[in-house]
């Protein structure tokens, strides 16, 4: 669908008089929100192609029609939802679902639509079709030097895929572990991952990143070989300077401090970058910010403390991306509905003031403290957010046109009731 800026434009009209009224009680203090209404129109916040179709778990999906069955309809997709929002400005490709069949069309697509590659994604935690090796009991870690050759094989292929496009970054995901006790033996599990992605390392170019993501629990239950931030961390120490650890909001056990190990990622300059999705118990990949918004808030508040002090760039330091699976719910809306929570997130820790809270802090005031982040946590910050929107050519409200134009019903007229997302 075409979103051109006279039709957003005329949209806005419509919501230009109650958006100055509530954006009236900031004009007050526009030394203070300039910055960060600049700073909101900067970052931009990646889509995963495989979240453009409906989820599932294991006892079943429901299709709602209207999902991308190519690369081209993926990136229309995230096209509209960059037009709509003007902060979705990139797509994080999942290989070999997405392998361009013309690298120079795809190119070309993406400019017009304004969209660049961010990392992209490798797949050893399912056996393709006509695979030689299996990958059911690891990949990287296998005890098998001919399946640790394949998995190493192909994520230097994804590289060069990644090349063609205008990628910088490799992410690394593993589902290699172990689901029963005395399966595996734990150190040499980790030596054979290390060096496989050692190889891997070898081999990406001179500008780019490798990110080692982590994931607590899942498909395997016993262990997993890169199971939480600390061994990320020590497989990113002992790659060199071209790693980093990923962080995926899902991806720890319940109630652990997720700001805690990013503060700590930072200080050692070991972060790469963020898969944001919200949880209730594990792993859920619900929308992001909508059940713990105030962790989402206390994470943004130690980026924003970490990237400054380590005078990073917010916009392009770190790697941001959405990874969630929208089940019940229609998937664009969904994006739409994370992109904004994690917009106002930032929003909110942009305000904090510093000064005063490291002051209650030295003094050990712990319920100034307290009140200084809540304070900014309970502000309504939504008026910068669509402030920031109107100024980069969005419209104010994306969900509100998307159903205004009533897109979902458009796409399944286009591509049929019945379609699936490819890799899903």
């Amino acid at each position: 669908m075409n979103l051109t800026p006279d039709l957003i434009a005329d949209y806005n009209d419509g919501l230009l008089a109650r958006h100055r009224r509530t954006l009236a009680p900031w004009t007050d203090s526009l030394e203070q929100t300039e910055p960060v209404i600049q700073k909101l129109i900067d970052f931009q916040i990646a889509i995963p192609s495989w979240a453009l179709g409906t989820g599932g778990t294991r006892f079943g999906r429901f299709s709602g029609g209207g999902e991308p069955g190519s690369l081209t309809e993926k990136l229309d997709d995230v096209g509209m939802l960059h037009a709509l929002n003007r902060s979705s400005g990139a797509i994080s490709l999942h290989i070999p679902w997405d392998i361009p069949t013309d690298v120079n069309a795809v190119r070309q697509q993406a400019e017009r639509l304004g969209l660049r590659f961010d990392a992209v994604n490798s797949n050893t935690f399912q056996d393709q079709t006509g695979q030689s090796e299996s990958y059911k009991f690891g990949s990287l870690q296998h005890t098998d030097g001919g399946v640790r050759r394949q998995a190493i094989d192909h994520n230097i292929e994804v590289i060069r895929h990644g090349e063609t496009l205008g990628s910088k970054a490799l992410t690394v995901w593993l589902s290699d572990g172990s689901c029963f006790p005395g399966q595996l033996n734990f150190r040499q599990a980790f030596a054979r991952t290390l060096a496989s992605l050692g190889e891997i390392y070898d081999a990406l170019p001179a500008d780019w990143k490798v990110y080692v993501e982590y994931k607590a629990f899942e498909p395997n239950f016993y262990s997993m070989t890169v199971g939480d931030w600390g061994s990320s961390y020590l497989y990113a120490s002992k790659l060199g300077p071209k790693a980093y650890t990923l962080v995926d909001l899902g991806h720890h056990l319940p109630n652990a401090n997720i700001e805690q190990i990013v503060a700590i990622l930072l200080h050692e300059g070991k972060l790469g970058g963020f898969h944001f999705n919200d949880s209730k118990y594990g792993d859920d990949d619900l929308t992001a910010g909508s059940i713990k918004p105030y962790q989402l808030f206390l994470i943004f508040n130690e980026l924003v403390d970490g990237m400054d002090a380590r005078q990073m760039n917010h916009a392009n330091d770190l790697g941001w991306m959405i990874d969630a699976s929208h089940n019940v719910k229609d998937p664009l809306e969904d994006l739409l509905q994370s992109v904004e929570a994690i917009q106002i997130a930032y929003a909110q820790a942009l305000l904090v003031d510093r000064a005063a809270l490291e002051d209650a802090r030295q003094n050990n005031d712990v319920v100034q403290a307290q009140e200084i982040l809540q304070d900014v946590f309970r502000t309504d910050v939504r008026p910068l957010v669509a402030e920031a929107r109107l100024r980069a050519g969005a419209a104010l409200d994306p969900l509100g046109l998307f159903r205004q134009l009533d897109v979902r019903e458009k796409l399944i007229q286009e591509r049929g009731a019945k379609t699936i997302a490819t890799g899903l």
